[in-house]
């Protein structure tokens, strides 16, 4: 009897034991699960109506697409044979288990920041709460020399600060929270600090506005003019919750799919956290509008309108906007004004033409949800900027100007970078160079045969 006893009691031991393991684990899958979402993890990896996950997402820069990789717990095309070193070293360091580099499009140099704690909780939900998909995702080809990746060991040596957060001891928990969520998982000076000529950050100029191609993501610094510095804390977290302000700001392009995917789903004491951090970041002025602001009026182009003499602009307006934006641009009904809409006082025009390319599609269940259509199938390029230069002359900045040729640009995914005609003139001048090279030494040695 007392060794049954005393089986019965090892075994109930075992069993708490477990038990105690398996909710760990558990909490340590939400943890992680939680922590993925607010590093908008699935934006990139997760392809249009693929599954979670599964990376096969063409990237769009300025050098090329850039492919994002599988990294469910596939052994075969994931990162399921991936110890915690090396998919800490993946995250936070930008190389991944074979060695190779990965290009910077995945923010590791914001990653970086993130701790050993939530390393270990996003390691344990894409390995035990994420579903394999044994499915590889299309490698990534850009053009020679950016196709070597071995290149950015050098980009890393220069621009690469792998140290990891630490909390300021004058700031109180709230504001330290934010600036681990915003410099880290957040990763909010990927889009919105400019970058040099090597498309690294310019950290002298951090968070003051910033063109990612097509989008322009705008200055988030204190600056009373040119960033937010009037607004509230409050103010802002309203705005990372739901993608819009009481200040004319209306969430759009990679913003508002970060709002959709990461920035909605958080908690309302990490929304704070951010919010409050990004309130006391020191104002700078970044890229400045001409000033040319309009006087806050509504459109008035009915009577021309009427009688046929209204400019191609307002004929525009009125047969796609004036219906859901009003016929003087104020708005209604939860849907948006544009009346000092905030995308008309921008120092370029790409937000509006691409919101009229694309639309705007919040995710279901944010408040006043309402989507706007892109109109980049019904409008040439011709119409697309004749009716956003209409709307900055009537109702923003009219030193804002945007020409056919930046909206096909737009249309096409954006400028290619610099970098590549001159890689493209560098190789030529190389190739010239070893030609030469070439030829000189096939003289001297002719010459020296000669001369023998």
């Amino acid at each position: 009897m007392k060794l049954s006893f005393l089986l019965s009691a090892l075994l109930t031991a075992g069993l708490g034991f477990a038990t105690t393991a398996f909710a760990q684990d558990d909490s340590l899958v939400a943890q992680g699960k939680y922590l993925a979402t607010a590093g908008d993890c699935a934006a990139c990896h997760t392809s249009d109506g693929g599954k979670p996950f599964a990376g096969g997402l063409a990237i769009a820069t300025p050098i090329g697409n850039i492919v994002a990789s599988n990294i469910t717990p596939s052994k075969t095309d994931g990162i399921g044979d991936y110890s915690e070193a090396e998919f800490a070293r993946a995250v936070r360091e930008g190389v991944r288990r074979d060695g190779a580099n990965l290009y910077p499009a995945m923010p590791y140099t914001a990653y970086a920041k993130i701790s050993d704690a939530d390393i270990h909780a996003l390691y344990t939900y894409l390995m035990q709460g994420v579903q394999p998909v044994d499915v590889a995702a299309p490698e990534t080809k850009l053009p020679f020399p950016f196709s070597i990746r071995a290149s950015m060991w050098g980009w890393n040596l220069l621009f690469l600060d792998d140290t990891r957060f630490t909390p300021d001891p004058a700031r109180d928990a709230a504001w330290n929270r934010g600036a681990y969520l915003a410099e880290g998982l957040e990763h909010c000076s990927t889009c919105h600090t400019p970058r040099n000529f090597l498309m690294a950050e310019k950290s002298g100029d951090a968070l003051s506005g910033a063109s990612l191609g097509t989008w322009y993501a705008p200055n988030i610094t204190s600056d009373p003019v040119h960033g937010i510095g009037g607004w509230s804390v409050d103010d802002i977290a309203t705005y990372l919750s739901t993608g819009r302000s009481d200040h004319g700001s209306e969430a759009g392009g990679p913003m508002l799919e970060a709002i959709n995917k990461s920035l909605s789903h958080l908690s309302p004491g990490d929304i704070h956290a951010l919010a409050t951090y990004i309130h006391s970041i020191a104002a700078k002025a970044g890229q400045v509008a001409p000033g040319d602001t309009a006087q806050a009026a509504p459109l008035d182009d009915d009577v021309a309108l009427m009688n046929g003499t209204a400019s191609a602009g307002a004929n525009l307006y009125a047969d796609h906007c004036s219906t859901c934006h009003q016929a003087g641009g104020e708005g209604g009904n939860g849907l948006p004004a544009l009346l000092g809409n905030a995308a008309l006082r921008r120092p370029v025009a790409d937000n509006v033409a691409m919101a009229i390319l694309e639309g705007l599609t919040p995710r279901d269940g944010l408040a006043n949800s309402q989507a706007m259509p892109g109109f980049g199938q019904v409008m040439d390029d011709s119409q697309v900027a004749t009716l956003t230069n209409y709307l900055f002359a009537k109702l923003g900045d009219a030193g804002v100007q945007i020409t056919p040729a930046r909206v096909a640009a737009l249309r096409a995914g954006g400028a290619p970078s610099p970098l590549l005609a001159l890689a493209r003139d560098g190789m030529i001048a190389a190739a010239v160079v070893v030609v030469l090279v070439i030829l000189a030494l096939l003289i001297w040695l002719l010459r020296r045969r000669r001369a023998a």
